[in-house]
């Protein structure tokens, strides 16, 4: 804990200064599994990336202490060394505590203790001013639910007090068929009640083909039935499921696996769900278990956000999570389907907090207790402006159910709408209060430009000669996913920073 006070005081220090000169600042973690892109610059940001380190347990009381720029694989490791286990565990194994916190996350066992930040107890944060404080539900109660879920922008998070569980070895997962949306929908209602279920998501190949997997924490290990997905030579998950699926499909009978308990946990690394299929189209490489061996260093998420930054591809990507009431989740994937033909999709029960302990993320439009978070990961539209309509379009849409969407990827509101979703006036107030003017808005984080598509101006300047040799470069098939494998290759080999502006 003194190394840990020594580099909060070095930071405070910092910040303190920044505020003093009234100099605007961002704050630089070292990595990121958001698909935004980074804006930070040197000179210009309080470097956070050394807080990386779990602290202490209080392993009676069933809480940690850890700094936020220490990753679920890492953070899981750390636990299960005590016999515990964090309560929501991000499925992606380089997403950090504080990025959980500050952004969005709600994973399979969320149906019970909702979005990653209800598992914090509370949060030590260096203000706008250098001042460290602690905020909890009994201390600086604004703070600490307004913080979960608004991207950093209130203050510099430096140490999580978290909640634990009881672990086990392994997790029994159950394999549910469902013809339908709504069928889904009903057997995750079913399961959510019943006491010994620690896990439920689903996948929906089709509009009429899906598997619900509902998971157990488990001692007990069928050696005849117990797989893994981390290995070169094993299957993706998600692929696994669709051939359990197929079994169901032909002889109807219930179809259960164990998993070792870390296995189960990042079950989507490879492959990132499935979006790694997206990689092998791009470079119309065939897709079998011989060239997902081969390419098996390239397929994890460390290494394809990596690349997805630097290829420039992210710009056409989709890869957005949208909750919406249970009641309006058919017609929410029938909607998708009709306007993009994109299969599978993620599903997974997120139960939301009470009114007055919400995250800033969830906003004032959710009224249900539980929404379903449904993962939507691919391409878009060549077009800028067909990208940048259909985005809109899927958050009108949210909207209009009375769902939320995810604010670790971009956002395509306009101001006003943005703050028409989301208390403009209470989150001003707060950075106010809490002197955080110098950090960049959560609105500034999440806006793009939306080139006029929104009805606003969009201001054509001039392109210079090397610009448009750029633009031509990035546009050109496939040298910008060349370019990114190649960076991911150099940081397999040399891990490096790919996201602090030289």
């Amino acid at each position: 804990m003194e190394e840990h006070k020594s580099n909060v005081a070095k930071l405070a220090s910092e910040v303190a200064r920044f505020s003093a000169s009234k100099t605007p600042f961002r704050i630089y973690h070292g990595s990121t599994l958001s698909t935004r892109q980074s804006s930070r610059r040197r000179g210009e940001i309080i470097d956070v990336s050394l807080l990386n380190h779990v602290l202490q347990f209080n392993v009676a009381e069933k809480t940690v202490l850890v700094e936020p720029n220490v990753p679920m694989d890492r953070l899981v490791e750390a636990t299960l060394a005590q016999g515990l286990l964090p309560k929501v565990v991000m499925e992606l194994p380089n997403i950090t505590v504080g990025g959980g916190f500050a952004g969005t996350s709600g994973e399979s066992s969320s149906y019970k203790y909702g979005l990653f930040d209800r598992s914090i107890r509370g949060i030590e944060m260096i203000l706008g001013n250098g001042e460290v404080v602690w905020a909890s539900a009994q201390e600086h109660r604004d703070l600490f639910f307004t913080a979960a879920g608004s991207c950093g922008s209130l203050g510099v998070i430096t140490l999580l007090k978290m909640e634990l569980v009881e672990a086990k070895s392994h997790v029994e997962l159950q394999y549910i068929a469902v013809n339908s949306t709504q069928d889904a929908v009903q057997q995750l209602r079913h399961y959510e009640s019943e006491a010994d279920v620690d896990y439920m998501d689903g996948i929906m190949y089709s509009m009429t083909s899906g598997v619900v997997m509902i998971g157990r924490l488990t001692d007990q290990v069928d050696p005849g039935r117990t797989y893994r997905f981390d290995r070169a030579h094993d299957p993706w998950f998600y692929m696994h499921a669709e051939d359990v699926l197929k079994g169901l499909r032909s002889d109807k009978s219930e179809y259960r696996e164990t998993i070792p308990v870390q296995t189960y946990l990042f079950r989507y690394d490879r492959g990132v769900f499935w979006s790694g299929l997206r990689a092998f189209k791009y470079f119309v490489t065939p897709f079998n278990w011989l060239t997902r061996y081969l390419l098996d260093p390239f397929m994890y998420s460390r290494t394809m956000v990596h690349a997805l930054h630097r290829s420039g591809i992210a710009s056409r990507a989709i890869i957005q999570d949208y909750g919406v009431p249970y009641d309006a989740a058919e017609e929410f994937v029938k909607w998708t389907d009709e306007r993009t033909g994109i299969w599978p999709l993620w599903l997974c029960p997120v139960k939301s907090a009470p009114r007055n302990e919400r995250s800033f993320s969830q906003g004032n439009n959710v009224k249900e207790d539980i929404l379903l978070d449904v993962g939507i990961w691919d391409m878009g539209p060549a077009d800028a402006h067909a990208f940048i309509k259909l985005n809109r379009d899927f958050e009108a849409k949210v909207t209009e159910l009375g769902g939320m969407k995810c604010l670790y990827a971009h956002a395509y509101y306009t101001e006003e709408e943005f703050w028409d979703i989301y208390d403009e006036k209470k989150y001003v107030e707060l950075r106010r209060k809490y002197h955080a003017e110098n950090l960049p808005s959560v609105f500034d984080k999440v806006k793009v430009d939306l080139q006029g598509v929104a009805g606003g101006k969009h201001e054509m300047k001039a392109v210079s000669w090397s610009q448009w040799a750029y633009n031509g470069f990035w546009g050109t098939w496939p040298l910008g996913g060349l370019y990114g494998v190649a960076s991911a290759t150099k940081g397999l080999l040399m891990p490096s920073d790919f996201l602090l502006k030289k």
